[in-house]
């Protein structure tokens, strides 16, 4: 079986290479040159509304898949009409407006931060005034980590943020003051059973992800049941394939929906060592019809992200239980080329292991 995988960075190349234990092969598509995924697999450079290329790619795999959300739903429609294609595209279509999204979650009653649309300078200001400051102006598309996005504070940053995203479709939120971010991950196979990963609490710097632990710490099985039901509800109602994910913020002990991504996803790198069947696994076998695998946590993992650099390898190995997860990228700002992770069997071993690594390279 060959498996088609829209984008090829590092997502594209850790789906490729879980794809070839299975007997699975895969292509990925991007319009860049020389992506990161080409090192391990086979690569069809075209753009993604390039039909005809598009039609070479099909022409060449039994199944269809993404690694970014960001794929222009025409494509995935198009492509849906004469190849399986998973995630849906109407997954797409609600994941790629954070207006959608947001409206989305409200019909299933999971609770999501206040919202309101912007257009124009006149909804915005009706906005701040009826959601109030701290709030978030955020582009209802393309983006991610941290992008697209401005903090208001005070009325003195209330201009600023207009000035620096006004003139597209945005949408404000409230600002939430939240206990803990954390993930919850998905995978759904093509007979609708649901498998569900343990909770990853996450920490984020600058938007980025800096820092996740799975399971997550000292998180309450009500907070874990209620996240658990509305990832369920989500699948469910998009008949989903594939593996999802949700970032929540706790707050009072609830969760509160801040995004999904209908992809195997930054949070769940830990599923490699650190789980029975890793996320990239799962979402392989779900895209090819194969049963899914156990979720399991295999003890206590931790995740560091490397973004724009990396302390040096040779020294981060000299830690006999790191994993290190080089994604041949060059070094660049704001970019992810890498990740360490560390799995121990108990919470005390993990937590000492964490203040080690953070000793010698830094928190």
């Amino acid at each position: 079986m060959t498996i088609g995988i829209l984008g090829a960075g590092q997502l594209g190349r850790m789906l490729a290479l879980a794809a070839q234990p299975l007997g699975i092969n895969c292509i990925v598509y991007d319009p860049a040159s020389d992506p990161c995924a080409a090192q391990v697999t086979r690569h069809f450079r075209g753009e993604f509304e390039d039909f005809q290329t598009l039609f070479t790619l099909v022409q060449a795999c039994d199944a269809v898949t993404l690694e970014f959300e960001n794929v222009p739903v025409e494509s995935a429609l198009w492509i849906a009409e004469r190849r399986p294609f998973a995630p849906s595209p109407y997954a797409l279509e609600v994941s790629q407006d954070r207006l959608t999204e947001k409206n989305f979650f409200r019909s299933l009653n999971i609770p999501t931060p206040p919202f309101a649309s912007v257009e124009n300078r006149e909804d915005y200001d009706r906005a701040i005034h009826s959601i109030g400051l701290p709030a978030v102006l955020k582009t209802r598309r393309f983006g991610y980590d941290g992008k697209g996005q401005e903090v208001i504070r005070t009325a003195a940053d209330v201009a600023h943020a207009w000035e620096a995203l006004g003139g597209r479709a945005l949408i404000l939120e409230g600002f939430v003051r939240y206990q803990r971010e954390f993930s919850t991950i998905a995978a759904r196979g093509q007979d609708g059973r649901i498998v569900i990963y343990p909770p990853t609490e996450n920490e984020h710097r600058e938007g980025m992800l800096h820092k996740s632990i799975a399971p997550a710490p000292e998180i309450s099985q009500e907070l874990v049941r209620e996240s658990d039901n509305h990832i369920r509800s989500v699948m469910s109602s998009l008949q989903y394939v594939g593996v999802l994910a949700i970032e929540w913020f706790e707050v009072d002990g609830r969760p509160m929906a801040n995004e999904m991504a209908p992809r195997v996803h930054n949070s769940g790198h830990w599923t490699i060592d650190g789980a029975v069947t890793s996320q990239f696994e799962n979402h392989i076998r779900a895209v090819a019809g194969l049963p899914l695998g156990s979720t399991a946590a295999k003890g206590h993992s931790v995740m560091f992200n490397w973004i724009g650099t990396h302390p040096p390898i040779e020294d981060v190995l000299q830690m006999p239980e790191a994993k290190v997860h080089w994604y041949g990228k060059d070094p660049r700002t704001r970019r992810k080329i890498g990740h360490v992770t560390f799995n121990t069997r108990t919470r005390e071993e993990l937590d000492s292991l964490i203040r080690d690594y953070e000793s010698r390279f830094g928190s």
